[in-house]
C-alpha cells in the first residue's frame, strides 16, 4: 500500500510585511543620529554688491602669524612649534598679562560687570594653510585656537561668576568675548587672508 504523503500546513505571512514596517518606524524613533555641527565662525557682515570689505590697518604687534604646511609642520610667528605649543602661545598672544611691548597692544575699555578694563581687543591670529594640509591636521589647529579662547574665557568666568563660561547668561557671555573677542583670519596658500 502506497504512503501517502503529508502535506505541511502553510504559513500565514500576509501580516509579515506590517510587522517589519512597524519594526522599522520603531527603530526609526528611537535612534538618534549623529550630527556633525562644523566649526563655530562669525563671518564678516555682507557687502553691497560691487564694493569691498574695509581693509583695516593692524600694527604688527597685534598679529600672530600661524602656518601649517604640506606635511603639517606647525610654524607660529616664522618659528617651528608642536601642536602641543599652540594653544599656550595663542592664550600668552591674546592675554598678554605682563603688557609686553611685543605682543598685542592693551586697550582701555568699558565691560558690563567688569567696569573698565585692558583688553587686546585689535588683536589678529592669522592661519594659513597650505593647499595640501590635511583636514585633519586642519581641525587639530582649529580646535587648539578655538580652545585657547575657551580656556581665556573660562578663566575669566570663573574668577567673576564662580562657573564655567558655557554657564553663563547671554549677557555674562557676552561681557566675557569683550574682554577676549576671537579675532581669527584664515585663507589658503595662493590666496590673501582677510580678518573675520
Amino acid at each position: 500500500m502506497e504512503k501517502k504523503r503529508r502535506k505541511v500546513p502553510e504559513i500565514n505571512s500576509s501580516s509579515t510585511a506590517d510587522i517589519a514596517f512597524l519594526l522599522l518606524i520603531f527603530f526609526l524613533l528611537t535612534t538618534s543620529m549623529g550630527t556633525d555641527r562644523g566649526i563655530a565662525r562669525r563671518l564678516p557682515p555682507p557687502t553691497a554688491h560691487g564694493t569691498r570689505p574695509e581693509s583695516q590697518k593692524v600694527t604688527e604687534r597685534n598679529v600672530l602669524r600661524l602656518e601649517v604646511g604640506p606635511d603639517g609642520g606647525l610654524r607660529c610667528n616664522a618659528e617651528d612649534i608642536a601642536l602641543s605649543q599652540l594653544r599656550r602661545r595663542v592664550k600668552q598672544f591674546v592675554a598678554n598679562p605682563d603688557d609686553d611691548e611685543r605682543l598685542p597692544e592693551k586697550l582701555p575699555v568699558d565691560v558690563p560687570f567688569f567696569g573698565r578694563m585692558a583688553v587686546t581687543q585689535n588683536h589678529v591670529v592669522i592661519l594659513r594653510c597650505d593647499r595640501n594640509t590635511t583636514y585633519g591636521q586642519y581641525i587639530a589647529v582649529q580646535n587648539e585656537l578655538v580652545g585657547a579662547y575657551g580656556e581665556l574665557r573660562d578663566e575669566v568666568a570663573r574668577a567673576r561668576w564662580g562657573k564655567d563660561y558655557r554657564a553663563l547668561s547671554p549677557e555674562e557671555q557676552e561681557a566675557v568675548r569683550l574682554i577676549y573677542p576671537q579675532r581669527i583670519s584664515e585663507y589658503a596658500s595662493g590666496e590673501k587672508g582677510g580678518a573675520r
